[in-house]
């Protein structure tokens, strides 16, 4: 399972993973490149989407997932699970090439991913536009 890049997420990312999907013990989870493995940087138990959004950096990159609530055009409640994979404009060239190479490695072990979402600003992860993608 391992990517153009050589690297391939540790053992704690898919633990982590688990918990949120099926023990719904967090509500996001943020992965970084750690020399030439994939590691989870921080995970929360709870977290609004604006508490999760200002854990991007503006110029560096990440992966995270988020369980995303919303609710549907009946007024029920749901819930998605989705990848992010963040590479703001701002960051420099060599990491965005290593996260991009990289993230099927860590795409991949996650099974149970509704959505990916691809953010380059933060206007392509706002609520809104996260929430467009999923109920489509």
């Amino acid at each position: 399972m391992s990517s153009s890049s050589g690297v391939r997420p540790n053992a704690e990312c898919l633990s982590a993973f688990q918990e949120l999907k099926i023990g719904k013990k967090y509500k996001y989870i943020i992965y970084k490149l750690t020399g030439d493995e994939i590691t989870v940087a921080d995970k929360a138990e709870t977290a609004t989407y604006d508490q999760f959004l200002e854990q991007l950096p503006q110029n560096d990159c990440l992966w995270a997932v988020y369980d995303f609530d919303y609710k549907t055009s009946e007024g029920g409640d749901r819930s998605k699970i989705i990848f992010f994979s963040w590479s703001p404009d701002n960051a420099s060239v060599k990491p965005k090439m290593l996260y991009a190479s990289s993230k099927d490695a860590l795409r991949r072990s996650l099974n149970g991913i509704a959505t990916e979402i691809q953010g380059t600003d933060y206007s392509e992860v706002a609520y809104e536009t996260v929430l467009e993608k999923v109920t489509r």
